[in-house]
């Protein structure tokens, strides 16, 4: 049985005290306890300052859970020339059945919605290379650490 995922597109004034929690915890624990990366999730000048930008957070909710979830970051915030998504990440219970894809396709499409012609910019981790093709992504560097774990950077342009 397929669950049905609904979305939701926010800027950060507009998230309530409780989704503002739920992306936090679920950020903490794939990023910080699951990858057992210790890092600060939270990076002031993208999640406290852009209340006045134009970052838009993507939540996927199942069953009034938050189980997927992406911020995309205006061009300037994150690289110069490009339009950035990061902190991509689905719930380790709601693994296995796509949501993954649907997650990157809905941020995509409100890419292409909110900064039309613009190209996009990707940190991504390395292992999932293969994982972002699929989605017109190519990469553009050789690999880097962050945070200790192996990345390179994937470029989609515009369509």
């Amino acid at each position: 049985m397929t669950i049905k995922t609904t979305w939701q597109t926010k800027k950060f004034t507009e998230l309530s005290l409780d989704q503002l929690y739920d992306v936090l915890k679920l950020r903490i624990d794939i990023f910080v306890v699951e990858q057992t990366c210790f890092y600060p999730d939270l990076d002031s000048d993208k999640d406290l300052l852009d209340r006045h930008s134009q970052t838009l957070h993507l939540l996927g909710y199942q069953e009034d859970q938050l189980v997927a979830y992406l911020r995309i970051l205006p061009r300037g915030q994150s690289y110069p020339d490009h339009v950035s998504i990061g902190r991509v990440v689905t719930a380790t219970q709601a693994r296995g059945g796509g949501l993954g894809h649907q997650l990157m396709t809905e941020a995509i499409t409100r890419c292409q919605q909110h900064f039309p012609n613009e190209n996009i910019k990707i940190s991504a981790q390395q292992h999932l290379k293969a994982y972002y093709q699929q989605h017109g992504f190519t990469q553009v560097s050789e690999m880097y650490l962050e945070d200790d774990i192996p990345h390179i950077a994937m470029i989609r342009l515009s369509s």
